[in-house]
């Protein structure tokens, strides 16, 4: 089943309004216009940290394979303790990790045990070795009360059993699901392709790293932000530099940028600028919706789909200004791109905490403003601002260690207020 067009979506919208469109809207309609890659690779687990799971992994084994010992100490039957008085066991072997235990323990004796050593049939707790007595080679003895039955004691399946998914569809792997591939003896995993992403700014004002600054002119800081994003996610990244405001010249990127990726983004020239010619392109090349979204920063954002020589690719526009293009990224086309690669990631988690201060905000519009958190004297986390917050001030994000999130319907802030923040550890 074809999925809609985005004129057919924004069609059925009865309060649709491009001019003053709500920050969850325009997610939502993103959402529903994206359909995942279906190409699927194998890969082997070297290769495989930050990609996406293509099918769900089923475990091979059980894990662990046996009964084991959560500790070094004795494998007894719990039927010979006494809750009321110590109990002496003899011993008749040791059970070490990684060795098969054939010998059967009988009533009174029990077996030395190593932390993973194979549990001997008929045994079902371990008494850690700190909490016996007058041990010898021979014999030991169980105070009262120290264990009860089924104590550090590993069951057979207990982590994963054989059949059951180990790991789901989606799943973007950490390193500890590298370890629990290698713990099943799986070497090589089915995952999504890499997404492909184009990426460029533009405008005449822009200057690129290595050339002389001309006046009026200003170092393009956009695509190095873009492809610090970018690589977060583990996209396959295609920087094509700087387009000036020339109408061939965007042309020939977009067209280019579509051959070639599965998501163009682009930062300038969606707004209303004279000189702008990004928007007509865009509108020429496909499906594309240009907004002004109820946020701050950010407001001016396209989004669409464009198509050259058979081939398409989604199109997010991001605006001009640096921090704009930060927040417009995170919190639109993060969500869209993961999406996109398949990945079965949830929405950005947000913290909730004290404010230092009174922050000004009207009703009617998203505001993502630049924060500090921290501990108080009293221990607990409050946030403060960084001052200006202006969409240009790019230094404000590499100050801030989180984005204060201010709903659509809420007003002011007053100091000692709760507010929702946004962590940057890990994200940026």
């Amino acid at each position: 089943m074809q999925n809609p067009t985005l004129a057919e979506i924004v069609s059925c919208l009865s309060d649709y309004d491009p001019d003053a469109l709500p920050v969850a809207q325009a997610q939502q309609i993103i959402r529903s216009v994206i359909a995942p890659l279906e190409t699927v690779e194998t890969v082997g687990l070297h290769d495989a940290l930050g990609r996406v799971l293509a099918a769900d992994i089923i475990s091979p084994i059980d894990v662990p394979a046996h009964d084991n010992s959560a500790m070094d100490g004795y494998a007894l039957r719990s039927t010979d303790l006494d809750p009321q008085a110590a109990v002496t066991l003899q011993i008749i072997g040791t059970s070490y990790a990684g060795n098969a235990c054939d010998v059967v323990p009988t009533a009174g004796e029990c077996m030395r045990i190593m932390t993973g050593g194979v549990m001997p049939d008929g045994c079902d707790t371990v008494v850690p070795q700190e909490f016996t007595q007058d041990a010898s080679a021979t014999q030991v003895t169980i105070p009262p009360g120290v264990v009860k039955s089924g104590d550090n004691r590993r069951l057979r399946g207990e982590d994963l059993q054989a059949g059951t998914a180990a790991l789901c569809k989606g799943k973007i792997l950490r390193p500890a699901e590298l370890g629990l591939l290698a713990s099943l003896g799986i070497a090589a995993v089915p995952l999504q392709r890499r997404l492909r992403v184009a990426f460029f700014s533009t405008g005449d004002e822009l200057s690129s790293l290595g050339q002389p600054l001309d006046q009026g002119c200003v170092y393009d800081s956009n695509r190095y932000t873009l492809f610090g994003m970018l690589t977060r996610l583990g996209c396959e990244l295609i920087d094509m530099g700087v387009v000036k405001d020339e109408p061939a010249a965007l042309e020939a990127a977009l067209r280019s940028a579509c051959e070639q990726a599965d998501a163009v983004i682009t930062s300038g020239g969606v707004s209303v600028g004279a000189a702008d010619y990004t928007k007509q392109m865009m509108a020429q090349l496909g499906d594309v919706c240009f907004w002004k979204i109820g946020m701050r920063p950010g407001r001016p954002m396209a989004f669409g789909q464009i198509t050259s020589n058979g081939k398409s690719a989604y199109l997010f526009g991001l605006p001009g200004n640096p921090v704009a293009v930060m927040v417009t990224f995170y919190f639109f086309a993060r969500d869209a791109l993961l999406h996109l690669m398949g990945a079965d990631a949830p929405p950005l988690p947000l913290m909730r905490v004290t404010s230092q201060a009174a922050i000004r905000k009207r009703p009617g519009r998203t505001e993502y403003q630049r924060g500090i958190l921290a501990r108080a004297a009293d221990g607990q986390w409050q946030v403060r601002i960084t001052g200006s917050q202006g969409s240009g001030i790019l230094r404000s994000m590499s100050e801030a260690n989180c984005m204060v999130v201010l709903s659509h319907e809420q007003a002011s802030v007053a100091a000692g207020d709760d507010v929702d923040v946004l962590l940057f550890e890990g994200l940026i």
